[in-house]
């Protein structure tokens, strides 16, 4: 069965099993609307011939004769007429059609094929001042759907990327250790443990983006203290940093006041940052996290001793869909403390600093807004 666009078959985004049709509705409307116009400007035509002729009647019956005793006007008054309103008429149409037919013949063509999951098509702004605005809005929807496409594709590739890692190293160990390579003691045992916790981690993070996406994203704001958030999440993160020769500390100013805010989401993004600090610190490193009175929001840093964020990507490091691979931390933790810190009505950002290594701060409310 031929598709919509001359396409035989499905197109490979179709979903299995489902019947494949003509096409959507629109798939026959360039044809269905030069009909229809056409139609329209037969039934106007006629209107005006019918008006002409009986213009042309009256005033050959109002017709007086001249003084050679023959009459003027007739019947050939009403003839002339009508021939006139046939040329302008058929004017009027040639020009209307090509104004209008043509351009919306190739905007309904071009939506069949956005429909079929071409989004490269564009159409050329063409015919009246409405219709134009109508094109470059529909380009722009075009455009979108294309930005969109290629960042759901990075995104599964980043997803794959996350958690192929993993699942790798605790195939290797497994395998290592049931070949007999490596003894069953708890030190393997526990570096098998950190890579399950590890999937965990990119589990609730998908699961978080998917709440985020859906609009489904809520937060429960309690009062917290920010101080008991670098606590928490320096002690949860103490082990890794420990079994990876990291030196983690935290610190917090004296007298900071409770804020209004989700603190397991908060907690959330404080273990997605400092876990990409450890990850990509070497070996003696430090990583520390701060917190402070910043106006009126209470400001997170963290610091570390690793290579740096990639210069190219500092501007849409918290934003989904930049490649992970061989990026300081830009896979998906550090979209998700993006999501995170931005619902707060907060900010967040990083830098590289002049000796070597990165910083991501981010700033939350105090008291935020309803």
């Amino acid at each position: 069965m031929t598709g919509p666009g001359g396409r035989s078959g499905p197109p490979p985004w179709w979903p299995q099993g489902e019947a494949w049709g003509s096409g959507p509705p629109w798939a026959h409307n360039r044809r269905r609307f030069r009909r229809r116009f056409l139609l329209v400007t037969v039934v106007v035509l006629l209107a005006l011939v019918g008006i002409g002729y009986v213009i042309g009647m009256t005033t050959a019956g109002g017709a007086r004769p001249a003084h050679d005793g023959q009459w003027q006007g007739g019947p050939w008054g009403g003839i002339w007429f009508l021939g006139f309103v046939l040329t302008v008429g058929g004017a009027a149409t040639a020009l209307a059609y090509r104004r209008i037919s043509r351009p919306v013949g190739e905007l309904l063509g071009a939506a069949d094929r956005l429909s079929t999951g071409d989004y490269d098509v564009r159409v050329t702004p063409d015919g009246p001042r409405e219709l134009r605005a109508l094109t470059r809005t529909f380009n722009d929807m075009a455009a979108r759907l294309a930005a969109a496409e290629t960042e759901r594709r990075r995104f599964l590739a980043d997803v794959t990327h996350e958690l192929r890692t993993p699942l790798a190293v605790l195939q290797s160990g497994i395998e290592a250790q049931v070949d007999g390579i490596h003894p069953r003691d708890d030190g393997h045992l526990v570096s098998l443990l950190e890579e399950t916790q590890l999937l965990g981690r990119l589990i609730d993070d998908l699961h978080t983006l998917a709440l985020a996406d859906a609009g489904r994203l809520r937060l429960h704001d309690e009062p917290t203290a920010p101080a008991v958030l670098v606590e928490d999440a320096v002690a949860s993160l103490a082990a890794l940093a420990g079994r990876r020769g990291v030196t983690l500390t935290g610190r917090a100013a004296p007298d900071l006041p409770t804020i209004d805010a989700d603190p397991t989401r908060l907690r959330q993004v404080l273990a997605n940052l400092l876990s990409n600090a450890i990850r990509h610190s070497p070996d003696g490193g430090r990583v520390e996290v701060s917190v402070e009175l910043a106006g009126a929001s209470a400001r997170f840093v963290v610091r570390d001793a690793g290579p740096g964020f990639p210069p190219d990507r500092l501007a849409h490091l918290f934003e989904r869909g930049v490649p992970s691979a061989d990026a300081h931390g830009s896979g998906l933790g550090l979209a998700i403390a993006g999501d995170l810190v931005r619902a707060h009505g907060g900010t967040i950002q990083a830098e590289n600093l002049a000796g070597g290594g990165g910083t991501v701060t981010f700033d939350i409310p105090v008291a935020r807004r309803r």
